[in-house]
């Protein structure tokens, strides 16, 4: 009923407001992001010179890391801005997943930097000085990113983001590793000082975990990988359209945060080209709904085979096999 009472369009002009609004949501994201874990890092880094403890020198960098990959993907937002051009004929959006390669590298470098931090003071141990400020600094470091990873999850979700959804996944698992910071510190204050660097290890695997389910994400999207759910609501849609026969083969990607579909659907064989033309605009209107986050489809109209009838795309077997 909303649908039907509320106006709405999927004019060209529309489809662009909102991959802006979904761009600006995105870098607002990305910006207090980068403000609040800055903030974090900043004060766990004045404990970490007065303290020399290797979990939370770990800890700060990772936190530091994860701040300054709001830089490749604000660059991304940016150009996901722009325009299609002749070259770009589909825009800018696929700048995305390039940033979330570079917070992919930038996650594996954090934590070998963690690593080399940690064995260096196992092979060489040293006492931690002023355990009860390491231990706010880790309850500092927990706080800030767990508020970021629930911002940057739900907003990335909402503008079809993986790499923003990445890099709050990142953020979250940051906020736990900063709580093993709290196990070195009591290792330490019970004397055992071996405790610190450990912590720095054990940080340095849980780094190595966000790096698998980022990279994984990563490669999906780079990889033009869909959730097959959306595959079938698609399917779904175009099936309860009138005039449609058949759906045929259906194809969905990414290109930034916003979803393009191209599928042929199958019509009366007798059709005039305007009632097959009138059927495919349909087809596209239920996918705009059907879909979310789907800004654009094209819908090729295949007219029913006819007894007897040669297949009409047998011109053009020969590429395919190719």
């Amino acid at each position: 009923m909303r649908h039907l009472l509320t106006p709405h369009s999927h004019e060209t002009a529309d489809k662009l407001d909102s991959a802006l609004e979904a761009s600006a949501r995105g870098m607002r994201a990305l910006w207090v992001s980068l403000a609040v874990l800055g903030t974090t890092a900043l004060a766990q880094a004045v404990v970490v010179v007065l303290s020399a403890s290797v979990a939370l020198l770990g800890d700060t960098v990772h936190n530091a890391a994860d701040a300054l990959t709001a830089l490749p993907l604000g660059v991304a937002f940016t150009l996901g801005r722009r325009a299609a051009t002749r070259r770009f004929t589909y825009g800018y959006g696929r700048a995305e997943d390039l940033a979330g390669i570079v917070i992919v590298l930038t996650i594996a470098a954090s934590g070998a930097f963690a690593a080399w931090a940690a064995v260096g003071r196992l092979l060489d141990p040293q006492p931690v000085r002023h355990l009860p400020a390491v231990a706010v600094a880790a309850l500092i470091g927990f706080a800030g990113n767990e508020w970021v990873a629930r911002y940057r999850i739900r907003v990335g979700r909402d503008i079809g983001s993986a790499a923003l959804v990445a890099d709050g996944l990142h953020a979250r698992t940051d906020g736990f590793t900063s709580l093993t910071v709290l196990v070195g510190a009591g290792g330490a204050a019970l004397g055992w000082q071996l405790a610190d660097p450990l912590v720095g290890l054990a940080i340095t695997a849980a780094i190595l975990l966000v790096l698998r389910d980022a990279a994984r994400e990563v490669f999906r999207r780079v990889m033009d990988a869909v959730e097959p759910e959306l595959v079938d609501r698609a399917e779904e849609a175009l099936r309860r359209v009138d005039g449609v026969r058949d759906v045929g083969e259906l194809r969905l990607r990414w290109i930034g945060h916003k979803l393009r579909a191209e599928v042929a659907v199958v019509v009366d064989g007798e059709a005039t080209v305007r009632h097959a033309h009138a059927i495919a605009v349909d087809a596209e209107h239920a996918l705009l709904h059907a879909v979310p986050r789907l800004t654009a489809a094209l819908v090729h109209a295949d007219p029913a085979p006819a007894p007897g009838e040669a297949d009409p795309h047998r011109t053009l077997a020969h590429h395919a096999a190719a």
